[in-house]
């Protein structure tokens, strides 16, 4: 009898070292990965399974820690051309000096600024990026699709956040008039965006969510109509939430109460929402997030820059609230990487007196990796290398002079340097080779970032 057709092509991974973030943390010495198409076929200790068939690569994963690809839960992409400015500033204050120049964006900037900040992230080991624009200048142009075109030329998978602002500072807010959309206007763009491009089948490249900006920037009529579009369509929910104390100050003052139960008032608690940042959160507040299934994005290095605070991340993941990690816009962390951020998560929240235990290597792993996909609402697609699985991984390089005397791996990852990624799935597909972007030339993204930010600049000078 002929051998049966089996036209899946296989590539096989073994001697590596694993860290499955499974539900048991399972971890291998030395193991192996089968990934089949677009999926882990198999996972364990030791080589592969004999007689695989069509296997077009094999690798020896000697030196290599394998960990699902990192997932990145808050960005702001078109930050890129607009680094290293107001760099000693508070939140309010950085937002005041910088909405004048974000308010001139336009089309080939914000794709530029796209390709930049993807480019940063999937080098470094992100394998699920978002986005959350909020910016829609009037006459700018196609500005979701210019971020979703550049995320799909990436070859990574994922989410835009679709934002909007309405109240800008003729109402009391922050952005400019001219900076802002109307409720309709704001609405009608985001159910036009989510029906052209939201993919909810289980392996989507891209998908969208419904996300008003901030309380300061949005009415209390765009946060309830926007639930109930997001509601209607099947799309989960994002914005900023207790970011600083001003906020926290501003709810009351404005709605008289805090942030957290005027969100609730407006429908903007439960399990297809998460929020960035969470500082500023009380016990009421944890346990609130952690009754309704409310997530957060946790930015440490974002949230140091503008001196926001220190999330209490360990109470909430005490309390069951889902985590996961954002990079944040690159204007509040001009490095643009996700997986500094496993570092800053551990170390910025054992700050303070006995403190060591709020956070182990382990944990923050789960944050940038499963805990991401549960924020995302993909934690049975990503986030965790199992069968069945989507093949979104990376393979760090753990045998150079920066991690070779660190006999664990995951010790090494989380509190070393930087790793360099050798290899980044996504999808089956390699993104990642060798420390390179194979998918995006780095240095014309690095040309094409710096012109549109001189651009900008020329233009915001000018105006």
């Amino acid at each position: 009898m002929a051998p049966s057709a089996d036209p899946v092509s296989r590539i096989v991974i073994e001697n590596v070292a694993i860290a499955t973030v499974d539900a048991h943390d399972t971890e291998y010495a030395s193991g192996h990965l089968v990934v089949a198409g677009n999926r882990i076929e198999s996972i364990g200790a030791g080589p592969a399974p004999q007689g695989l068939q069509n296997v077009v690569r094999r690798i020896d994963g000697t030196g290599h820690l394998a960990t699902p690809g990192l997932i990145n839960t808050h960005h702001h992409f078109y930050q890129w051309i607009t680094r290293g400015m107001a760099t000693d500033h508070n939140l309010f204050d950085w937002l005041v000096a910088l909405y004048p120049t974000w308010a001139r964006i336009d089309e080939p900037m914000v794709r530029a600024a796209a390709q930049g900040s993807l480019a940063m992230m999937a080098r470094g080991g992100v394998t699920t990026a978002m986005d959350h624009h909020y910016v829609y200048p009037r006459g700018s142009g196609d500005l979701s699709g210019a971020i979703i075109g550049a995320a799909r030329d990436m070859g990574v998978r994922f989410t835009l956040a679709r934002g909007s602002m309405d109240r800008s500072v003729k109402d009391g807010g922050l952005p400019p008039d001219f900076a802002v959309e109307t409720l309709d206007g704001a609405l009608a763009g985001t159910e036009a965006t989510i029906d052209a491009h939201h993919d909810a089948s289980f392996d989507s490249m891209t998908q969208i969510a419904a996300a008003p900006c901030s309380p300061f920037s949005i009415s209390t009529e765009l946060l309830r109509q926007g639930a109930e579009l997001a509601r209607r369509k099947g799309v989960r929910m994002h914005t900023h939430g207790s970011e600083t104390v001003e906020e926290e100050k501003f709810c009351h003052e404005l709605f008289g109460m805090g942030p957290t139960d005027y969100f609730e008032s407006t429908g903007w608690l439960g399990d297809d929402v998460w929020m960035a940042h969470c500082v500023h959160m009380n016990d009421s507040d944890i346990a609130a997030f952690a009754r309704t299934g409310t997530g957060v994005a946790h930015c440490p290095s974002s949230n140091a820059r503008l001196a926001a605070g220190i999330a209490r991340v360990p109470d909430m993941l005490a309390a069951g609230v889902p985590v996961g990690l954002g990079v944040d816009g690159t204007a509040s962390n001009e490095s643009g990487e996700l997986h500094t951020e496993l570092r800053n998560a551990l170390l910025i929240n054992r700050l303070g007196a006995h403190r060591e235990k709020a956070l182990d290597a382990r944990q923050a792993l789960r944050l940038g990796t499963h805990g991401g996909a549960r924020v995302l609402g993909r934690a049975d697609q990503i986030g965790s290398l199992e069968p069945g699985k989507l093949a979104d991984l990376v393979l760090w390089k753990l045998d150079t002079l920066a991690h070779a005397s660190i006999a664990d791996p995951v010790t090494a990852l989380v509190f070393g340097a930087a790793a360099p990624v050798t290899l980044s799935l996504v999808n089956g597909k390699p993104v990642v080779e060798d420390n390179h972007l194979i998918t995006a030339d780095e240095d014309a993204i690095a040309r094409a970032t710096r012109d549109e930010a001189r651009r900008l600049a020329r233009i915001t000078a000018g105006a």
